[in-house]
């Protein structure tokens, strides 16, 4: 999958093109992957299922999306989180925060 890549803030980032050549997974909204793709920028609640009966939440301002991960922007430390998209059993996607991109701070509309 093609890549481009670019330097925000003294730090590289980096951005999945998605095109007609792309797997169908990260293309078509019926699939996980895809589906939070179009989500991108949001804040989200994002539930894991750890073991058998053990659910571990997070929070933060998605980042990508690959066709078995989630990048997640911490709150905490503003820190990226790699996310396992198997264990995911709930996300909560916020209507009102979208991160603004301005100088890494996050504002909400």
């Amino acid at each position: 999958m093609p890549e481009n890549r670019e330097e925000v803030n003294g730090r590289q980032t980096r951005q999945n093109i998605i095109d007609q050549n792309s797997p169908e997974i990260l293309t078509n909204p019926i699939y996980t992957p895809a589906f939070l793709r179009e989500q991108i920028g949001k804040l989200m609640r994002v539930e894991f299922l750890i073991g058998t009966n053990n659910l571990v939440d997070r929070i933060g301002i998605l980042q990508d999306v690959g066709a078995s991960y989630i990048l997640l922007r911490s709150f905490e430390n503003d820190s990226l989180v790699y996310c396992d998209i198997y264990s995911i059993k709930f996300i909560t996607i916020s209507t009102t925060g979208i991160y603004g991109g301005n100088n890494n701070r996050y504002h909400y509309y």
